[in-house]
């Protein structure tokens, strides 16, 4: 399932997916991964996060996200959630752009039991992201 935390900026997005990922230890068995577009909130999380700064990894279009990923998917098959803040940096495309992107990460969370919960600010939400509302 993928779940999206949308508000405006500075509506304290990031915040709350944080809390949401350091509370989520305690009813996960499996793996938990933040992955942060700049690396600025490694010293938020509680150790048991898996924290990845993806602006290592110079991601810029849909593809390249969904592919990075899949390939954190792949590599743990304990994996339970993963969270995602800064995601408009690592995308870098309009919204209403994107939903053939959210389709296919919808299907990888599907067939790989994994919830991914994505942060975003913006003005307006497409009508496509709104069943992804957290």
């Amino acid at each position: 399932m993928v779940r999206v935390i949308f508000g405006e900026k500075g509506a304290g997005n990031s915040k709350r997916i944080i809390q949401m990922a350091n509370d989520s230890l305690e009813q996960t068995k499996g793996s938990v991964v933040f992955i942060d577009a700049e690396g600025q909130y490694l010293f938020d999380l509680k150790h048991a996060v898996r924290f990845i700064d993806a602006g290592h990894y110079r991601i810029n279009s849909p593809d390249m996200f969904t592919g990075f990923v899949a390939g954190i998917a792949a590599q743990d098959f304990d994996l339970e959630r993963v969270y995602v803040d800064g995601f408009s940096k690592m995308v870098d495309r309009p919204l209403d752009s994107l939903q053939d992107m959210f389709s296919a990460l919808d299907e990888l969370s599907t067939r790989s039991e994994i919830e991914i919960i994505i942060a975003l600010s913006g003005g307006d939400m497409p009508e496509y992201m709104k069943k992804y509302l957290a």
